[in-house]
């Protein structure tokens, strides 16, 4: 089913910049990914204090995801929100 919209369902339809810019602007997603990674990180930087011991490491540890996963997050959203599938 995924691989139907993916493929077959965009045959034809070539301007789906158009239509995926004006159903979410690259601003709400980037907000969204920043509320998100604040939250994810604050779990990251906890889970990685219990498991080292150190939280000096735990920050460290935190910051590298923080950046990683917010790009990632990112790039997600915009894919996702250009596939028709389940809208």
């Amino acid at each position: 089913m995924i691989a139907d919209q993916l493929i077959i369902g965009n045959r034809g339809n070539r301007d789906t910049f158009t239509k995926d810019k004006t159903s979410e602007k690259p601003k709400r997603s980037v907000a969204k990914s920043v509320s998100w990674r604040i939250i994810g990180t604050l779990d990251t930087i906890l889970i990685s204090w219990a498991v080292t011991g150190t939280l000096s490491l735990a920050f460290s540890i935190g910051m590298v995801e923080l950046v990683t996963k917010m790009v990632l997050y990112f790039f997600h959203e915009r894919i996702w929100n250009s596939i028709n599938w389940g809208k």
